[in-house]
Parts: C-alpha cells; sequence; structure tokens
C-alpha cells in the first residue's frame, strides 16, 4: 500500500497535468475556430471549381486529347498513396483513423498484386506507417515549422505529384484525410486526385449551361493542376480543423479524467491518514492502559 508522502506526491502531479491538459484544450478551442472558419469557406470554392472541371471534362470526354491528368496512363498499376495526417499527437484518434483507412487501402491494393507506393505528409502518419510499410515510403512533406497552412504549400505538394506522374512513376494518386464534420466528429475520407476522377452525372448538367472558348482541353490543361492543388489545400484545412477539433475533445475527456483521478487519490489519502491516526492512538491508549 502506498505511503502518505508517495499519495499526495501523486495527487500534486496529476494536479499539474490536469492543468497542462486544461490549457491544451483551451489552447485548441481557440485554433479551431480559426481553422473551422478557413475549411467552411475554401468548401465552397472547391466545390464550384469541381462542377466546372466536371463539365469541362465530361466535354471533352474520352478523346485522344484529353490532358493527361484527365485520361490518365491508361493503366492502374502503381498506385501512390498520400496520406496527410498532423505533426503532432495528443488528438485522440484523428491520426490512427486516417492511417487505418491509408493501412487498409494498401493491403488491399497489394493483394490485388498492385504496386504501392507512399508519400507521407506528416511525421504521425509516417510514424504508424513505418513498421509495415517503410519499403513503400517515396516521398515525405514535413510541416512541422509552417506557422499556417496555406496554398503555397498545397501547391508545392501537387506540383511534386504532378512531375512524379508526368516521370511515370505511378498511375494512379490517391489523397487520405479527415474531413471536418463537428468537434466530436471527423470521416476519414479517402479521395483519388490524380487522374482527375469526377461525378458524370454533375459534368454532364454543368457542360449543357456553357460554351467554353478556347476549346476544353487547352482550358481543362490549364485548370487540371489548379484543381488538384485546390483539391489538397481543402484537404489540409479539413484535416487542421479536424485535428484542433479532435485535440479538444481529447484534452476535455483527460481533464475530466484528471478529476476523477483526483478525487480517488484524495478519498483513498484521507482514508489512509485516518487509517494512520487511528493506529497511533490506539497504541497510545493501549500504552496507557499497560501502566
Amino acid at each position: 500500500m502506498p505511503s502518505l508522502k508517495d499519495l499526495k506526491n501523486r495527487i500534486e502531479s496529476v494536479k499539474s497535468t490536469r492543468k497542462i491538459t486544461k490549457a491544451m484544450q483551451m489552447v485548441a478551442a481557440a485554433k479551431l475556430r480559426r481553422a473551422q472558419e478557413a475549411a467552411e469557406s475554401a468548401r465552397p470554392y472547391a466545390e464550384r471549381m469541381n462542377a466546372v472541371m466536371s463539365g469541362l471534362a465530361a466535354s471533352v470526354g474520352g478523346s485522344d486529347s484529353a490532358p493527361r491528368l484527365l485520361a490518365g496512363t491508361g493503366s492502374d498499376q502503381t498506385h501512390l498513396l498520400v496520406v496527410m495526417t498532423a505533426e503532432r499527437g495528443l488528438c485522440g484518434a484523428f491520426n490512427s483513423s486516417i492511417v487505418r483507412l491509408a493501412r487498409a487501402k494498401a493491403t488491399e491494393l497489394l493483394r490485388a498484386g498492385k504496386t504501392v507506393k507512399i508519400m507521407t505528409v506528416g511525421k504521425k502518419g509516417r510514424e504508424q506507417l513505418k513498421r509495415d510499410f517503410a519499403k513503400h515510403f517515396v516521398a515525405h512533406v514535413d510541416l512541422s515549422d509552417v506557422k499556417r497552412v496555406g496554398y503555397d504549400n498545397a501547391q508545392g505538394i501537387a506540383r511534386d505529384l504532378i512531375h512524379r506522374f508526368d516521370q511515370g512513376e505511378y498511375d494512379v494518386a490517391t489523397i487520405f484525410f479527415n474531413r471536418f464534420q463537428s468537434v466530436i466528429a471527423q470521416v476519414p475520407t479517402e479521395q483519388q486526385l490524380i487522374p482527375a476522377k469526377f461525378d458524370d452525372g454533375e459534368g454532364e448538367a454543368a457542360s449543357t449551361l456553357y460554351d467554353y472558348e478556347p476549346s476544353e482541353e487547352e482550358i481543362l490543361a490549364d485548370l487540371l493542376p489548379r484543381g488538384a492543388a485546390t483539391q489538397i489545400f481543402t484537404a489540409l484545412l479539413e484535416n487542421g480543423a479536424s485535428e484542433q477539433g479532435a485535440r479538444m475533445s481529447a484534452m476535455d475527456n483527460a481533464t475530466r479524467n484528471a478529476g476523477e483521478m483526483i478525487d480517488r487519490l484524495t478519498i483513498q489519502y484521507n482514508r489512509s491518514r485516518q487509517a494512520a491516526i487511528t493506529k497511533e492512538l490506539i497504541e497510545i491508549i493501549s500504552g496507557a492502559e499497560a501502566l
């Protein structure tokens, strides 16, 4: 049984931990509002751009002049999985949910005889995938020194992906991230990035409303790289909001758990202290009666 001193030290230690988790919760709550606004503001732009490119893609169809980013290589043998996670932990299941989805996809592709390559954005995803898929790693993007993720970061990732595609390093690129839904709900999402994939119905509806000048192929050749950067930027913003929401929720739970532990330890400390006092009184009374 722990001594009174040990119990007292442990109570003080848990109180210090509770102060830290409470502070982290408040910081995450402050960052969440800004990150959520950024993610929600980017959605309409990304959706509208996707609709325009979808209409253009429907007009181009399967023509030989279709841009390579849309038509693809004609094969799906080599897949590049872009796993986008956080640079830091202490955010509940945020990172592990993305990694779980990417791991399932990689395992499925390998079983089908496909070649899998992995690019990680954020060190937490790299750490979790290293054990099983280290030999499949081809690149890593470190954003730990970036105070606030911007479009330039997404553009850099998109340029790297397009360059690798042009060099024939892969046939299909898929990004994995968490889409922000609420503070307690983030949805792990898998989205094909290259070759561009659009909803057929939306493309047909959009293509009937506009005539494009110059040709659809020329416009698509210019828009597709921007569309890839926009999708990556949107994913980064969604990840940022999801991370802060998950961290706020995790730190709130940790703070409450620390409070419950302090209450239990305090009760145990008081009982041990009372038992020690009672024992001393019994010894004093027994000694007095012996005299």
